[in-house]
């Protein structure tokens, strides 16, 4: 092949106020692959449906200028894109995604999809998420089942430990939640609690829930280390949510500082929102372009952030549909199907676009109007967590992505 629903909080799941949610009581510390490699995995989740034809256009599709009007980039002019190749163009927003591409740790997978067909935000992003076949299965995410199936390693004290998960935001993605044992931090976008504040909460759980206690202590610690070095000052101040250029950078630091520790978590997800453009979306300027920049300096802050341990990392960033190949009449795009995902890291075998491209005329086109999808995402995630995590085929059709066994996971995603 050329290949929202919120968390509830429970009694032990507390969120300080610009601070830490705390999804367990036990983060165990990770132990390295057998080959040396200490594997990391993030997953960023775009929610809203991004327009693939305008993150990496298809320049080299005689149909697709004509589609996409004025949102099309180009190779020239004020709406120029980033030459991935001879055929498609990245936005120009992404800057360090092209660096990391031509480095060879960054690729693109386009024309991808689940096997969702219809056009609802809230089913889309609950297939996505979930790993099922439909909607209507949101109590555990791929990514926490994954956390749960990944092999043991070496031994520490009496047991064999696994890999700990990291949710970032207020609450945690679908994704990642479920039983295997999840830290949530949550960005300082809200005004942080006094130091007093937190100790006398502290001593109050100490005397009635000392097992709350004891997580509350170290999701403090946490958030000391998150905001360290760097996330002080202008930064910790940043008033931008998780649909901001400023709040994007800053999720994305924070996960990388907790991550790049020795015994931190080795798997994360990071859900961005606002990339429903259905009005004035922009293509090489606007508002998409803004999301895009916005998601390319989180690419930056974790390759900045994780430092030796970029080298063994993945990051997925997906989304859960994608938008009409057509623009409408106010200068957005309507909720479509096949679309884009970007891989990047250290661990990536990068430098190319994976794509068994459709065409974009009309007879080519999901029910006349989409991009129609070529690659199911299972297979992208598959073939990440086999070669990451060593999972088997058997595992991730079984419980990561069950009733998934046609869909084969996609081969030489992870470099040597």
């Amino acid at each position: 092949m050329t290949y929202c629903e919120p968390l509830t909080p429970s009694r032990r799941a507390l969120l300080l106020s610009g601070g830490a949610l705390f999804a367990s009581a036990y983060l165990p510390k990770f132990a390295r692959a057998a080959d040396g490699r200490d594997p990391r995995l993030i997953v960023i989740i775009l929610r809203g449906a991004m327009d693939g034809l305008s993150a990496v256009a298809p320049v080299g599709d005689p149909d697709y200028a004509a589609l996409h009007g004025e949102l099309a980039l180009g190779t020239s002019g004020q709406n120029a894109g980033l030459a991935l190749n001879s055929f498609f163009l990245l936005n120009p927003a992404m800057t360090t995604f092209a660096r990391l591409y031509k480095s060879g740790q960054a690729a693109v997978v386009h024309a991808a999809a689940t096997g969702y067909r219809e056009r609802s935000h809230f089913d889309g992003q609950d297939v996505l998420e979930s790993g099922f076949a439909g909607p209507g299965n949101v109590s555990s995410g791929w990514l926490n089942r994954a956390m749960s199936a990944i092999p043991r390693g070496e031994r520490v004290g009496s047991g064999l430990v696994k890999a700990s998960g990291l949710a970032v935001g207020a609450t945690a993605p679908l994704v990642i939640r479920g039983a295997a044992p999840t830290l949530g931090w949550a960005p300082q976008f809200l005004p942080v609690a006094a130091d007093d504040l937190a100790s006398r909460v502290l001593d109050l759980y100490r005397h009635r829930d000392p097992a709350l206690a004891d997580a509350l202590m170290r999701g403090l610690d946490t958030e000391k280390q998150a905001t360290r070095n760097g996330m002080s000052g202008d930064a910790a101040k940043s008033k931008g949510g998780m649909d901001s250029a400023a709040g994007m950078r800053q999720a994305a630091a924070g996960a990388a500082k907790l991550m790049a520790t020795d015994d931190g978590p080795r798997l994360a997800a990071l859900a961005f929102e606002g990339w429903d453009t259905h009005q004035n979306e922009g293509g090489a300027t606007g508002r998409l372009f803004q999301l895009l920049g916005g998601l390319d300096g989180a690419l930056e802050e974790l390759e900045k952030g994780l430092g030796s341990s970029w080298k063994d990392t993945a990051v997925v960033v997906m989304t859960e549909f994608g938008r009409t190949a057509q623009i409408n009449g106010t200068v957005g795009t309507d909720h479509g199907t096949g679309t884009v995902a970007f891989l990047a890291g250290g661990a990536i075998k990068g430098g190319r676009v994976i794509a068994d491209w459709p065409g974009l005329k009309q007879t080519q086109l999901y029910e006349g109007r989409d991009l129609m999808p070529t690659t199911d995402l299972r297979g992208v995630l598959k073939g990440v967590l086999q070669d990451q995590f060593g999972l088997s085929a058997a595992v991730l059709n079984a419980s990561i992505f069950p009733d998934s066994e046609s869909v084969k996971p996609m081969q030489g995603l992870i470099g040597s």
